[in-house]
């Protein structure tokens, strides 16, 4: 059947947003009544997956599979080892990936999926625990299951009450609310977020170390402290950091001399080429060690108002130099 498209002006605009604005009541009202019927089932849940030496393994159909897709990636990125398996492919061979060690999370709204109830005896016989997310407690799937996370709603969004909406809603945050509480069981903090994120914001920021983005070696800007003014001038212009690290034996960081400190002392007319490195330099310029998080000396940054600081090890000798520009690059900021 070919549905034929409307006139963009056709349709009637308040009636539309009346069935969104309802959409989101009905779906609201929904999760709310779920909340207040959770149950024991999603404790004795939350032991089955924790005590799992091997993975959720979530399965469902249609838009129960689209959410449980989602599911099994949540889970997966939160701490609890989690991959999904295609019912219709499982009956033809891809049930071998299912082992002993494993909890099934089954997904389906009426509980009467052929797909997935084809394969409910042999995951029965195999002993592997069966946990269902089903929106009919008494159904073929809720029956076989150890565990049900009953996800009853009254009625769809749609308008015909029959597109799975509100009923996918509520599987979808079911599948939420189970990976929160298990990645706050298992003490998932978000250093172990952003190892499995390590190409997101929050892994640049919590992975990324000063000593992966700084300035070391012939790049850092350094002079000792009777180095005449010119050559000072020379070694910043050379290195382009916009400062020069004026160094002691050792390396031993003893002051710094910036790009704006060269203005001021040129406002006051002084003559600039009687000076020391020593003379003009500021004895306590910012800085960080080399094994602290980049994020770390952006927040340097921020707070004393400069563009660069200092990295040095622990005899506080130059090891590199960072600013906001290695950060922005990096994208920690």
């Amino acid at each position: 059947m070919t549905i034929e498209p409307q006139a963009a002006a056709s349709f009637d605009a308040e009636r539309a947003l009346r069935l969104a604005a309802q959409t989101f009541e009905i779906e609201a009202e929904a999760l709310l009544a779920i909340r207040s019927e959770l149950s024991s089932a999603f404790i004795d849940t939350m032991r089955l997956v924790l005590a799992c030496r091997g993975r959720v393994v979530v399965m469902g159909m249609g838009k129960s599979g689209h959410v449980g897709r989602k599911i099994a990636a949540t889970l997966a990125s939160t701490g609890t080892p989690a991959m999904f398996v295609h019912p219709g492919e499982a009956s033809h061979g891809d049930l071998g990936m299912v082992t002993l060690q494993d909890v099934v999370l089954a997904i389906s709204n009426s509980g009467e999926s052929d797909e997935l109830n084809v394969i409910l005896p042999v995951l029965k016989r195999l002993g592997v625990p069966l946990v269902a997310m089903t929106g009919r407690a008494g159904s073929t799937l809720a029956r076989h299951a150890d565990q049900v996370l009953l996800c009853k709603v009254e009625r769809e969004a749609c308008p015909l009450n029959l597109a799975p909406t509100t009923s996918t809603t509520a599987q979808m945050a079911m599948g939420d609310a189970l990976a929160v509480a298990l990645l706050d069981a298992r003490g998932f903090h978000e250093q172990d977020f952003a190892r499995s994120h390590p190409g997101g914001a929050l892994g640049r920021k919590l992975l990324m170390h000063v000593r992966d983005l700084m300035r070391s070696g012939d790049d850092l800007p350094r002079v000792a402290p009777e180095a005449e003014f010119l050559q000072m001038l020379h070694e910043m212009s050379a290195k382009g950091l916009g400062f020069a690290v004026v160094v002691g034996p050792d390396d031993v960081v003893q002051g710094i001399f910036t790009d704006g400190d060269l203005r001021r002392l040129i406002e006051r007319g002084t003559d600039l080429r009687a000076f020391r490195a020593h003379e003009v330099m500021h004895t306590a310029p910012r800085r960080v060690r080399d094994d602290v998080l980049a994020v770390e000396a952006a927040t340097v940054m921020e707070q004393h108002r400069v563009t660069s600081v200092l990295v040095v090890d622990a005899q506080d000798r130059l090891v590199g130099a960072i600013n906001s520009n290695d950060l922005m690059r990096a994208k920690v900021i």
